[in-house]
């Protein structure tokens, strides 16, 4: 049986959703046993500490790298196919969206990606703040704060109606991108080695780059083959949290990878903490606590539909491209967060973990 007698067994949209179903769970599995999180590694960093989360954040980012352009150099995978590279990029969004998506992440205590494999643990802190999260990404997406994001995003674009390759834009060699990934994936590692960072967790990071990858693959592998037009993309949770919300509410609901992807992530999630015995129920310590939170988790809603993805679907799915809007959103999403963290939280006694 081949690659066309699946689809046609199966269905396009059906297989489609399979693949973020696949994708998610080997996601949420990576990131629950790694303690993946891009809000505790840009915390670290903005305390001036070289610490265990930052080993992780980039050894995840450069195996994603390795992983994706391994694919492109064996033929699995072409990165000018891919959905964020096919469409006009925001320079504004990136600034604006990717600021406010860091200082978000801070105060909800956690990027979206994060919280949504906190709340498959039994962290309710974190099922409200993916809601709001979810419902912001909406608004943004279809509702009332469309025109706003669209006015943001349209004042400063990529030219010529697609993204920017940030290494073709510098004319640097086609294979630089897999040097770039694995020069990083040596500093990471060393890194890890001086935080005394075990073999097991050092693979789950890898665990989620290759998860990242895997999307890419399989999206264009599909998208090769259908009849009908797919989306070539792979991690990502702002687009699909609305997305998912809206396939429970819409009395017609489409299968697509994003409504895949996001129960995928949940269901590994919780495999993994089930087996490791890490479910617990947490809620709010607070008032202060859970205003925060929300506020922060909106701020993440709207601030990653604008910067054209979260701190996964801009910092390592895009970064993983080198799109460039992406990678200067994923900036902004350092910056934001650490700004946020210097006014906000060092001020008081916030642990660095989520």
């Amino acid at each position: 049986m081949d690659f066309y007698d699946i689809i046609e067994q199966v269905g396009e949209s059906n297989l489609e959703a399979l693949m973020g179903l696949a994708v998610g769970m080997i996601f949420g599995i990576a990131a629950q046993r790694s303690r993946f999180c891009l809000r505790a590694a840009t915390v670290e960093f903005a305390r001036a500490q070289m610490g265990p989360r930052l080993a992780i954040w980039l050894l995840t980012f450069s195996t994603a790298v390795v992983w994706v352009q391994g694919a492109q150099y064996l033929g699995l995978f072409r990165v000018s196919d891919a959905r964020m590279m096919a469409v006009p990029g925001s320079w504004s969004g990136a600034i604006i969206g990717g600021l406010m998506f860091g200082a978000g992440m801070v105060l909800a205590r956690g990027c979206s990606g994060r919280l949504l494999v906190l709340a498959a643990t039994g962290n309710l802190r974190s099922v409200i703040g993916g809601m709001v999260f979810a419902i912001f990404a909406q608004m943004s997406l279809y509702g009332w704060l469309a025109p706003l994001r669209n006015w943001l995003a349209g004042l400063w674009i990529t030219p010529e109606g697609r993204n920017i390759h940030l290494l073709e834009a510098l004319r640097l060699p086609p294979d630089s991108a897999l040097w770039i990934g694995l020069a990083l994936a040596v500093f990471a590692v060393a890194l890890a080695l001086r935080n005394q960072i075990g073999l097991r967790p050092l693979i789950f990071a890898s665990g989620v780059g290759f998860a990242v990858a895997l999307g890419w693959v399989m999206t264009w592998t599909l998208a090769q083959a259908s009849f009908d037009p797919v989306n070539v993309t792979s991690a990502t949770f702002t687009g699909p949290s609305a997305n998912t919300l809206m396939f429970f509410l819409n009395p017609n609901p489409s299968l697509r990878f994003d409504v895949g992807l996001v129960p995928g992530v949940v269901l590994g999630a919780f495999l993994a903490a089930l087996a490791s015995r890490e479910l617990k129920w947490q809620g709010y310590d607070g008032a202060e606590a859970t205003r925060r939170s929300i506020i922060g988790a909106a701020l993440m809603g709207f601030g990653g539909m604008l910067a054209g993805g979260c701190a996964i679907g801009a910092g390592v799915t895009g970064g993983s491209i080198f799109a460039a809007t992406a990678l200067l959103a994923l900036t902004c999403m350092w910056i934001g967060a650490a700004l946020t963290d210097l006014l906000v939280d060092q001020r008081g006694p916030e642990p660095l973990a989520a």
